[in-house]
């Protein structure tokens, strides 16, 4: 039998707020346990919630983005479960209505494009940490995270293939950081997925009993539990057993998923508006604010870089993958005033690759976007070769000099004077009789054996156009 899978994410974006969503108590990662929870975050007897309006602009600048309703009306709800991490006994979140709802994104796998609904949006108060490290056999809490703001994220269940669920996944991780209303961290838990995942008979259309997979915080996570829980559940149905609609957790050290309890519905949580907070209510104008300050979108950045630097739709989507990159490239082409292609192919390339292999971040890059420039203006003025740029580049990396500072010191200008790269030829050709012979038989490979005796003769210094142009009158 065929099988199609269905999956839907659900996606928590802690907001990048100063303060918790309902209190002043700040939300910097990293603190000392239990020093960042005030009396509201604790849920102390007679403590009123006030709602933070910056965690509303956010919530609205990303239901703009995605071309959603932002609802001029929208209410909090207080969710009921029993957790030793959450001490009100309930979170507080939305329900019915939501601040945002019926948006959408466009992704791209193996070059064709798909448009994914996005249900919902809600604000709502993440829960506290349980940690089970170094307590003897207890377990300890920390109630810093109580209280931050969440802004939960609901899909439709668009997705057909975990690789599909991985683009949405970074689309949207992309899009939160050009908002600026998320840092993305997702080591830290400030991006993480819900994974609900079914399988049915190919051209049923009713969906499958569907087990939500928890706190996926890495892409590859995703990936990986994804695809294993679509094996399971096709085992499972194709050996005569049931699909259980449940919650469960996923092992990466055994690759696999394992049942953490069964799915609570909405009715098991026993939502009811919260009576400490009134309704959420939006003005026309604020919402017009908002949208006069989004910034250029990831779309909208990399069709104009196909379109103002003739990149092509690789290159453009690997540029603007993060709004700290895309900016980088700019300021290098601006620099440079060099062909944006050579410029891309720098970033791309040896920097990227160098970034990489530190494991930094383009932010935290030893080479700046005006020393890079400098170093490709180098390349297209012929001055160096794009062999010796590589040299020079790790150069950069390791100092703060300039490209021509580094050009001049090591002595890397290019030889560009035809009468000595003649002299040079003329002594190769002088010293190896036999191997022009063969060259002039018609054994055409031996080109290459003439180029590198130049190159080593020059240290690598004449000009590649030139050399090749003069070997072959010569030759």
């Amino acid at each position: 039998m065929q099988w199609e899978t269905v999956i839907g994410l659900e996606i928590h974006a802690q907001l990048a707020t100063q303060s918790k969503i309902f209190s002043g108590a700040p939300t910097a990662y990293g603190a000392e346990p239990n020093t960042q929870a005030c009396a509201i975050d604790l849920g102390l007897p007679g403590v009123l919630p006030v709602l933070n309006q910056e965690a509303v602009r956010m919530a609205v600048k990303l239901g703009l983005a995605i071309g959603a309703e932002v609802a001029p009306y929208s209410v909090f709800a207080r969710k009921n479960y029993f957790y030793p991490d959450l001490p009100k006994g309930y979170q507080i979140s939305q329900y019915d209505l939501p601040v945002v709802a019926r948006g959408q994104l466009t992704i791209e796998v193996d070059g064709e494009e798909k448009v994914i609904g996005i249900t919902r949006a809600h604000l709502e108060e993440d829960a506290g940490k349980s940690l089970h490290e170094d307590f003897h056999g207890a377990t300890g809490i920390d109630l810093n995270r109580a209280g931050t703001p969440l802004l939960e994220i609901v899909s439709e269940p668009d997705l057909r293939s975990a690789r599909e669920a991985v683009a949405y996944m970074k689309k949207l991780h992309a899009l939160v950081r050009y908002l600026e209303i998320c840092d993305g961290n997702m080591q830290e838990g400030s991006f993480r997925c819900d994974a609900n995942v079914s399988v049915r008979p190919l051209g049923q259309a009713a969906f499958g009993t569907r087990a939500e997979i928890k706190n996926l915080n890495s892409f590859r996570f995703v990936e990986r539990a994804i695809n294993h829980e679509i094996e399971r559940q096709i085992e499972l149905l194709e050996s005569g057993g049931q699909v259980v609609q449940e919650t469960r957790l996923y092992d990466a050290n055994k690759d696999e998923t394992r049942s953490m309890r069964s799915k609570e519905e909405a009715n098991d949580y026993r939502y009811f508006p919260d009576p400490d907070l009134l309704p959420l209510v939006i003005d026309p104008a604020f919402i017009e604010t908002v949208r006069s300050q989004l910034p250029e979108l990831p779309d909208q950045k990399r069709d104009r870089f196909k379109t103002r630097y003739g990149l092509s739709a690789y290159d453009a989507g690997v540029l603007t993958a993060t709004r700290e990159l895309a900016d980088y490239y700019e300021a290098v082409v601006r620099a440079a005033a060099a062909d944006p292609k050579l410029c891309a192919n720098w970033v791309m390339g040896e920097l990227s690759a160098a970034l990489n292999k530190a494991g930094l971040e383009i932010d935290q890059s030893p080479v700046e976007a005006e020393r890079l420039a400098g170093l490709i203006q180098r390349i297209a003025d012929e001055t160096i070769s794009g062999k010796i740029a590589k040299q020079v580049f790790e150069a950069l990396w390791e100092s703060g000099e300039s490209a021509d500072a580094v050009i001049d010191r090591q002595g890397l200008r290019q030889i560009t004077d035809t009468r000595a790269i003649e002299a040079i030829i003329d002594a190769i050709i002088a010293a190896n009789p036999g191997q022009v012979e063969q060259y002039r038989a018609g054994k055409d490979k031996l080109f290459g054996f003439f180029v590198g005796q130049a190159m080593k003769a020059t240290e690598g210094k004449a000009n590649p156009a030139q050399l090749n142009e003069l070997l072959k009158q010569k030759l």
